[in-house]
């Protein structure tokens, strides 16, 4: 890109912040206008400056990444926003990706890459690293929907979130204690398949956590 692409960097750690602002500058169409040491001087700072891309960290103290991030989606501001994070869980995807959150790196992260996501999120685009797979990351953001074949929903009474026969299923063994990789062997399909379809069924019941899962797939005699 030749378009100079001015960056904001959040980190609790000067460390971190001093680390990747070396590695930013060594590209020439990067620039890094300001830093802040937690999401609400993040928050502050690109009103302040109106830079094309913020930077940050998850676990910052007074306001941790994912809220400040969510606080510039509602203000619908317009900076691109990408997560930083040495966490790689599901949960900390998803709320990501709720927040309105353009991207999604780990902190072990290659230069290369990094570049690449900088690049793809100032172009407009998302771009998410780590261990959630691309199929699922399409999915959640309402991309393609032919990246899994969904079943016709089976008719019941109780099945009141239009689950498919395979996502039942999925429900059943998730809830048996089974892991992903184990249900994916079990039905013989890929763990990256099991995956979105676990997704799915938990985007459906509206709930985050297997305890929840676990409570209204009772509720709704799903088990």
């Amino acid at each position: 890109m030749s378009e100079i692409t001015r960056i904001v960097l959040a980190d609790d750690h000067a460390l971190v912040r001093d680390g990747i602002r070396s590695l930013l500058e060594s590209e020439s169409d990067l620039e890094v206008i300001g830093e802040a040491s937690n999401g609400k001087e993040a928050i502050e700072l690109v009103g302040k400056v109106n830079p094309d891309l913020l930077i940050i960290d998850i676990r910052m103290p007074v306001m941790n990444g994912i809220d400040a991030v969510a606080e510039l989606t509602k203000s619908n501001s317009e900076v691109k926003t990408i997560i930083l994070s040495m966490h790689d869980s599901e949960e900390y995807i998803l709320k990501s990706i709720s927040s309105g959150a353009n991207g999604y790196l780990l902190k072990d992260t290659d230069k290369s890459e990094f570049i690449k996501a900088i690049h793809t999120v100032r172009e407009g685009g998302k771009y998410f690293s780590g261990d959630i797979s691309n199929v699922l990351v399409n999915n959640l953001l309402g991309a393609k929907k032919e990246v899994v074949i969904e079943e016709s929903p089976r008719k019941s009474a109780d099945n009141v979130f239009d689950l498919t026969n395979k996502e039942l299923k999925v429900l059943e063994l998730v809830l048996s204690g089974l892991t992903n990789q184990q249900i994916s062997e079990k039905l013989q399909n890929s763990k990256r398949t099991i995956e979105t379809h676990r997704f799915n069924l938990m985007r459906k019941m509206d709930v985050k956590n297997l305890i929840d899962l676990s409570k209204k797939a009772q509720k709704h005699n799903l088990i």
